[in-house]
């Protein structure tokens, strides 16, 4: 983790994981003078961060700094507002103003917002609340950083010219699905509102989730609204934060023209809740629709920013954070009684708080898990940490630091840490004298942390067995108001008319360098001499679209196994030794690829590839790590089964694919398979496979060609294999039922799925498909999630998406929606894929889409990593080269006839597959009105059943 103000509580407006076609952020942004000089020392790097800070006459303080590496523009703003301001009844109040700010304003007209940053380009459009701040950001072109001023002072200063009874009502709806979705449908998230019930007293305005309770959300008044706007929502609470490709002077002009002009609100008034300590231990016993026990322990620890804070963070890093940890090796590794567990700090305003969260192996109970937590933290209290504990967290915590300054936007990037620094310490720079903090913690300085503030008389204690979720109350909302149009008289109407946006910038995209090695391995380097970090990808074709029939899963156990131990490293040396270089590790696999990436300080890339290669070139697969490995991918499987889209993705794979097709399980594979996958399986699949003629190492980061030969030679020259062929796989058979339910007796939602054969990756189609895709469901603004999000208030998000795939993929839309609207959801969503079929795009749809996915193509080049995965992708899916760089020609060549060609040609809505996972008994009265045959039905696994009766 991070060591900053934790996102766990936060809650977000968009549904970015699978409403935005591109979640890329924008360009590395900062230098460092000083490295560490070596790992034994352990000293903060230096780094300088140059930007300006002024405060306009209204109050908004302005944060602004340059950086040219790519034409790109991180816009961040902070209010100073959150829960901490609330007050008791008011629940969740702060969270959903947020979401108001994202209809409409004076001089922008109803869920316009979206479309003019998604046609701008932007990568990233969002809003969070936390307990301490309301934030809003957009990154984007550089070019349409006039369009984003415009768009955020107009809501700063227009928000209640267009505030309308229907309007709160809509967002209402939405925010009770939010909760629905995340917290009542979600496995332990009640577990986790209970515990802050615990923690803090009721009218502490830390006591309820941010997002609220479902009465007081729908008590909110249309003037409680005006109120919360008049009193919050002005510059004199506001920091606004521009990083990027600007000039200084012309942004200034821009900010001032946009800003300048709003009035200063009333002083703020101080937040006056205190924390009262817990002086005695608080036990609780829940029980959950879930699969596995788990055990939550919960803290209060010091403030954000005050002593003891790093002390928590360093603790909690020691604790159970990665593979090195104490908690996971005894109760993971060691004991294998735990299928994860996690340590967090999380930094808050009026007290931080301190985490254990361990979910259990099935046959385990909670009591006995927490005396063996209890065990280790007496003897972490007692003794303390090691010096070499505390080093390496040190320097894990300096190198998460320096890599998330890679990104300047998004949440957590440079933009939102200038804020940070600014709202609780008044400095955006504090940069330096944060890793400081870290600096000045030693062994003796955490146990007296651990002494004073994890004490067993100042916890809660809480335990989720298997059985009822039980729900709170969630009154049906009432009747929407009768619209009330009023018109909008402009106190300056020069804002009516938006700016324009820029011409697409020309400037280059990174390219890469290619050589290969005398064995066959292909090496892909990109330079980036911003940041001393490198990060490599290495990608192989090896994914679970080639695990043999009868051993479905084998691709996926055969990259978990890599780092679990080698001929010369068991699998704690591995985690200990990437730890203390403070790098990061992982293997995994995909559907059409397997792949070992490793992330670090430039200093430590020679011994973190080292360790790279030995995982890939090396592998032991011991049986004494088999049997742990086995036990938990499959209590992964029961895990999937909590998950209402996991369990639809991975049912409709089955109809559409058929069960026996490559791409018709998911990479985890299936209980029979996971169980009788032998060593000698694993150690054929590698054989065959694994080779570098079939592998790709892609290094991006500060490193010059003549040092990535170097450094590719040293760690993989001596590798050898011979020539393998992956097969594409074939077509697959279409289950002949196109209705399928799978029940979750009290599911709060269901998840819906449509789906139908795609086309491949590499299919001429593939870009007018993607352009279609982006109007139907690939935006926040697209068909779908307007349709079932804003106008009916069905769900929180809706999207459809176009798998990328060697072989032909799947074509998918669906929603989590309402248990209620579950039927009328998918006729909408059958609806839009046919009115696309019929109709195609219209002139400003296709515009907007095409404007989305070129001005949004710098943001894969954003990071080292993620420029790494662009690569790899590229070489996966045999892309050429320069296939960004001659993207934005190709999509601006395809026409509207284009799109509906490819529409006709490929969509077939009249035949497509629903997946249904909720309710049978609330869901199956609905679904039997709907034309789509009779309904089959198939339990969480895909395996067909034969119908039950509903019960009541």
């Amino acid at each position: 983790m991070i060591p900053v103000v934790a996102r766990r509580r936060s809650r977000n407006l968009d549904p970015a994981a699978r409403i935005r076609r591109a979640a890329g952020l924008l360009a590395i942004v900062a230098a460092l003078v000083t490295a560490p000089a070596a790992l034994a020392a352990v000293k903060p790097p230096q780094v300088r961060l140059d930007f300006e800070k002024y405060t306009l006459p209204n109050g908004l303080e302005v944060i602004l700094r340059e950086d040219h590496r790519l034409p790109n523009v991180a816009v961040n703003i902070w209010y100073h507002v959150g829960p901490a301001n609330e007050t008791e009844g008011r629940t969740g109040f702060a969270h959903l103003f947020e979401h108001m700010m994202f209809q409409s304003s004076g001089h922008v007209g109803e869920d316009q917002i979206w479309k003019y940053l998604e046609g701008a380009g932007a990568s990233f459009i969002n809003g969070s609340t936390d307990f301490d701040r309301t934030n809003y950001l957009e990154d984007m072109p550089a070019s349409g950083l006039e369009m984003a001023l415009w768009l955020e002072s107009d809501r700063m200063g227009f928000l209640l010219d267009r505030l309308t009874g229907p309007s709160l009502a809509n967002q209402q709806d939405v925010v009770r699905n939010e909760r629905r979705q995340s917290i009542e449908n979600a496995p332990y998230q009640l577990a986790e509102e209970e515990m802050w019930h615990q923690l803090f007293p009721k009218g502490h305005p830390y006591y309820a989730d941010v997002i609220g309770s479902h009465e007081d959300v729908q008590a909110a008044k249309l003037e409680d609204v005006k109120e919360f706007f008049r009193r919050y929502y002005c510059p004199n609470n506001a920091s606004l934060v521009i990083i990027g490709d600007i000039d200084k002077a012309k942004t200034k002009a821009m900010v001032q023209k946009y800003f300048g002009t709003l009035p200063r609100g009333a002083d703020v008034p101080p937040i006056t809740a205190t924390t009262p300590p817990i002086t005695s231990e608080k036990r609780l016993a829940l029980t959950d629709n879930v699969q596995l026990p788990h055990l939550n322990m919960g803290w209060i620890t010091s403030p954000i920013f005050k002593p003891g804070d790093a002390d928590a963070v360093v603790a909690a890093n020691i604790l159970g954070q990665g593979k090195a940890s104490r908690l996971y090796k005894a109760l993971v590794y060691d004991k294998q009684v735990a299928q994860s567990v996690s340590v967090d700090q999380q930094s808050l305003q009026l007290g931080s708080v301190f985490t254990i969260s361990v979910t259990l192996k099935p046959d385990q109970k909670p009591d006995d898990v927490a005396k063996l937590v209890d065990a280790e933290l007496d003897r972490f209290a007692s003794e303390g940490p090691t010096q070499a504990e505390v080093d390496a967290s040190q320097n894990a915590i300096y190198s998460q630091m320096v890599f998330s300054l890679e990104q300047i936007g998004g949440f957590d990037g440079l933009a939102d840490r200038f804020n940070r620094y600014n709202q609780f310490l008044h400095d955006p720079g504090y940069l330096n004298k944060d890793m400081a903090r870290y600096a000045a913690v030693t062994p003796a300085s955490v146990k007296a942390f651990a002494q004073a503030q994890l004490k067993k008389d100042a916890r809660v204690v809480i335990s989720v067995m298997p059985g009822e979720k039980i729900r709170p109350p969630d009154p049906p909302a009432p009747p929407k108001p009768e619209e009330t149009e009023k018109p909008v008289v402009s106190a300056e109407p020069w804002r009516n008319t938006p700016p324009s946006i820029g011409a697409a910038s020309q400037a280059k995209l990174p390219a890469p360098k290619r050589f290969a090695l005398p064995n066959g391995l292909s090496v892909y380097v990109v330079e980036s001499h911003n940041l001393p970090l490198v990060s490599c990808d290495l990608v192989l074709r090896s994914g679970s679209g080639i695990d043999p029939k009868d051993a479905p899963g084998l691709a996926g156990f055969t990259s978990a196994m890599l780092d679990e131990g080698t001929t010369t490293r068991d699998a704690l040396a591995i985690a200990n030794q990437i730890h203390a270089l403070g790098a990061s590790l992982g293997t995994g696999s995909s559907v059409d690829g397997s792949s070992a990436d490793v992330s670090s300080l430039k200093q430590n890339a020679p011994a973190a590839m080292s360790i790279l290669a030995d995982v890939v070139i090396h592998p032991a697969f011991p049986e004494s790590e088999m049997g742990r490995v086995r036990s938990q991918r499959l209590t992964q499987l029961l895990q999937q089964r909590d998950q209402t889209f996991g369990t639809a993705v991975r049912v409709m794979n089955a109809c559409l694919f058929g069960p026996t097709h490559a791409y018709g399980h998911t990479v985890l594979g299936t209980e029979a398979a996971l169980s009788k996958i032998s060593r000698a399986d694993i150690e054929t699949f590698y054989k065959n496979y694994y080779s570098p003629k079939n592998t790709a190492l892609v290094m991006v980061g500060d490193v010059t060609e003549a040092e990535a030969k170097k450094l590719a030679t040293d760690a993989f020259a001596g590798w050898q294999g011979a020539e393998t062929s992956v097969p594409v796989p074939p077509a697959g058979a279409t289950a002949g039922s196109r209705l399928v339910l799978v029940d979750k007796p009290g599911s709060a939602q269901s998840a819906v799925l449509a789906g139908q054969m795609g086309v491949a990756r590499s299919d001429p189609d593939y870009e007018k498909l993607d352009v279609m895709n982006t109007v139907m469901g690939g935006l926040f603004s697209s068909r779908i999630n307007m349709n079932l999000r804003e106008d009916k208030g069905y769900s929180y998000g809706a999207f459809s998406f176009i798998g990328q795939n060697r072989g032909v993929g799947p074509l998918m839309a669906g929603a989590a929606v309402r248990s209620d609207a579950t039927g009328p959801s998918i006729e909408e969503i059958l609806k839009e894929v046919k009115k696309m079929k019929d109709g195609g795009v219209t002139d400003d749809e296709l515009k907007l889409a095409k404007d989305s996915i070129t001005r949004s193509i710098p943001a894969n080049f954003e990071t080292t990593g993620s420029t790494a995965g662009t690569l790899a992708q590229i070489y996966l899916f045999d892309l050429p080269l320069d296939y960004y760089q001659t993207l934005p020609g190709r999509v601006n060549a395809i026409t509207k006839d284009d799109v509906l060609q490819a529409a006709q040609k490929h969509l077939t809505p009249d035949q497509m597959v629903v997946v249904v996972v909720g309710d049978k008994k609330v869901v199956e009265p609905q679904l039997s009105k709907l034309s789509l045959g009779a309904i089959a039905y198939r339990d969480a696994d895909g395996i067909e059943t034969q119908a039950a009766p509903a019960t009541n």
